[in-house]
């Protein structure tokens, strides 16, 4: 009975649940900013406003980045208890790494160029998306993925 299995000792970090459950909320978060990006690429096509997606992605991604942010951080204080070091290079923080970057580049690109450059907004939104999906399915797919502290199967 696999219920009934306890869990490997890294999983049985006080840092786990937390890790977790902030990294989904601000997949959440990223996710609906991607999908309203999407639709503010279309608007944007139709010569339609814009000005209130792009609050909206704004705002999204605002959150969203913080709990990202949150996520790195808790994922770093697991990995110290578990295996000894905050950051290894492991595929899996290396692309979460690469997905904050991602944010990161809106966040500037937003803060340079406000509503200016709409269309550049969405565009990078969908962009850091595209490193989010990789960074959380692409991963495993990854010849390294076989190394990863990040594979619990067993």
């Amino acid at each position: 009975d696999t219920m009934n299995k306890a869990l490997m000792p890294a999983l049985q970090s006080v840092w786990f649940i937390p890790h977790v459950i902030v990294y989904i909320f601000a997949y959440a978060m990223l996710g609906m900013a991607s999908l309203t990006a999407f639709y503010g690429i279309y608007r944007y096509k139709k010569g339609q406003e814009t000005s209130s997606i792009f609050a909206v992605i704004d705002q999204l991604i605002k959150v969203g980045y913080v709990f990202l942010t949150f996520g790195l951080l808790f994922g770093a204080l697991w990995a110290k208890e578990a295996w000894g070091h905050y950051w290894t290079w492991d595929p899996k923080e290396t692309w979460a790494f690469i997905t904050w970057l991602g944010y990161l580049v809106y966040l500037h690109h937003k803060y340079n160029h406000n509503e200016r450059k709409p269309l550049q907004s969405f565009v990078i939104v969908g962009i850091a998306f595209i490193l989010l999906l990789v960074c959380w399915f692409g991963v495993n797919y990854l010849p390294t993925a076989q190394m990863s502290v990040h594979t619990y199967s067993g």
